[in-house]
């Protein structure tokens, strides 16, 4: 019988459920119980696909083409299993489900109401994965913070979930924040007090707390948080600040969180959680030799977020090479040919973003011009795959208006088009080319130097494509058309020969990065990065 975890929060947002989460389920994978993590989102939007970055950082696809919340991402690169549509559910899709059943006249005339039929899809969605009989223990996360008007029903839900499934068989771990007051030189427990108050309201007791803290929480503010909040002492879990989101787990496995929680569930505790790997992970990613400078060039760069799984590949690859990969944010919006040796030049490696519309994609190619003239190794992910196609074609075969239709539909050039297939669609959520597809790789070239394979398949998200009314053109002008697509031709690697990387993606690798499988190309980039820094040393 699969035993069920969720995940709450209070007090504020961003505390670290989705890592809370995706650490408690390593733990438990470790001792060897087959785990899974879901999130479900109180937004009323289908799925985050149509979300500007600023709004929801960054948009994580799946291997089944789901759009999803970037907590499914750390559920990956912690678990090293590939998540689903299951896996990420929001209040847009609930409604969508029951009001679609409405108009089936699924209901037989009743009225259609929040409960129960609102808080019953929650749960059939809440069971699908344990349902499946494919893991024993199944983590769902709640987005947003206890209290938050939109988070109702699925609080609601897991009220009556708890009761249907009975104590043993489903828990609630309720994260929350115990600040330290500097003036007054103390840890504050109120802030907890009054979030599981807000909870027992609603009619949860929640079975433990992870309390969020920047300062070591001593036994007797243990005991009074378990005392004001009706827990056992030994159900208040320490979740103090870490240097890397890595360290998470091992912090809990300190903290017991894992048999505490097993102990709840009436599940005997196996073997012991076999960390060594992860342990060797954090080794060599705290004891680097080397150290190495890579400016990331794109538009959303004043939040880090809208390019998470990025900066979590160059962690993974940085590790494997036993580098510190120190990543430089840069506007592509700000580079202009007049300034763009200062902004490049003292660079390792220059990564170009992928992203949308038109702002910032000169700078891109700027940027691009000058890495490929001067020999900085270049890696190009969707859209920065495409702006090197274009920057080739206007600087090296001579396409001076070279463009892509995604910018000027009217261009003589647009050696970027729109894919065929999706000419004819007009809605924008769920319809881009996404999800993972075969790539045919070329041997003898960098990206075959890499994935050591001539078949891979990768993740994607796009509309537009490589245009190869173009690739004879290109392939005579010396650019390598490393990696294709076998059942439709389309372009998916291109690179350069006489250069020390300079590699583009029509893919998105970064989100098949893990801490136990960091990705290929990553690796390769870093480690030609390595190279750049000892030629100038």
């Amino acid at each position: 019988m699969t035993k069920y975890i969720f995940v709450t929060g209070g007090v504020t947002s961003s505390l670290g459920k989705g890592i809370i989460s995706a650490s408690l389920a390593k733990l438990l994978q470790a001792r060897g119980y087959r785990t899974a993590i879901q999130k479900f989102d109180p937004y009323i939007n289908i799925d985050p696909g149509t979300l500007n970055p600023y709004e929801h950082g960054e948009c994580y696809v799946t291997e089944d083409g789901a759009e999803t919340d970037l907590d499914l991402g750390h559920y990956e690169r912690f678990l090293n299993i590939p998540t689903s549509q299951a896996n990420n559910i929001t209040t847009g899709r609930i409604y969508q489900n029951v009001i679609e059943k409405e108009r089936r006249g699924e209901f037989l005339g009743k009225t259609v109401q929040v409960v129960p039929h609102i808080t019953d899809e929650i749960k059939r969605n809440m069971r699908i994965l344990g349902e499946s009989g494919n893991y024993d223990i199944v983590i769902t996360e709640l987005g947003g913070t206890v209290g938050d008007i939109e988070s109702l029903p699925f609080i609601e839900a897991v009220r009556q979930f708890k009761w249907e499934e009975g104590n043993n068989n489903a828990i609630v771990i309720h994260l929350t924040l115990v600040p330290y007051l500097a003036a007054a030189g103390e840890l504050k427990t109120k802030p907890t007090q009054h979030s599981v108050k807000a909870l027992l309201e609603y009619g949860i007791q929640p079975d433990i707390l992870v309390c969020r803290t920047e300062r070591h929480i001593p036994h007797d503010v243990r005991k009074k948080i378990a005392l004001f909040c009706n827990v056992n002492i030994n159900a208040v879990i320490e979740s103090v600040d870490a240097a890397t989101i890595y360290d998470v787990p091992l912090l809990m496995m300190k903290e017991n969180l894992d048999k505490t929680v097993l102990a709840k569930l009436k599940l005997p505790t196996k073997q012991e959680p076999d960390m060594e790997n992860w342990k060797a992970f954090l080794g060599r990613l705290k004891n680097p030799t080397s150290e190495v400078t890579i400016g990331l060039v794109g538009k959303y760069v004043e939040l880090p977020d809208a390019y998470k799984s990025i900066i979590e590949a160059f962690i993974h690859a940085g590790s494997k090479n036993e580098c510190k990969v120190t990543v430089e944010y840069i506007p592509s919006e700000s580079i202009i040919p007049s300034n763009v040796k200062e902004k490049l030049n003292h660079l390792d490696g220059v990564l170009v973003a992928p992203g949308f519309g038109s702002r910032g994609i000169e700078g891109k190619i700027e940027a691009i011009k000058y890495v490929r003239e001067n020999k900085i190794p270049f890696f190009g992910i969707c859209l920065g795959m495409q702006c090197a196609v274009i920057e080739y074609g206007r600087n090296v075969i001579g396409l001076k208006d070279a463009n892509t239709a995604e910018i000027d539909e009217n261009c003589a050039n647009p050696v970027i088009n729109m894919m065929e297939d999706q000419k004819a669609i007009i809605n924008k959520g769920g319809t881009m080319r996404l999800g993972s597809y075969d790539c045919d790789i070329k041997k003898g070239t960098k990206a075959y130097s890499a994935y050591g394979k001539t078949r891979i398949q990768e993740r994607h998200r796009h509309r537009y494509e490589f245009n190869n009314a173009y690739l004879k053109q290109y392939e005579d002008a010396g650019m390598v058309i490393s990696g294709t697509n076998p059942q439709t031709n389309l372009v998916e690697i291109i690179e350069l020969k006489d250069h020390p990387f300079f590699v583009g993606g029509q893919f998105h690798p970064e989100l098949k990065s893990t801490v136990a499988n960091p990705h290929p190309l990553f690796v390769k980039f870093v480690s030609a990065a390595m190279e750049q820094a000892h030629k100038k040393s």
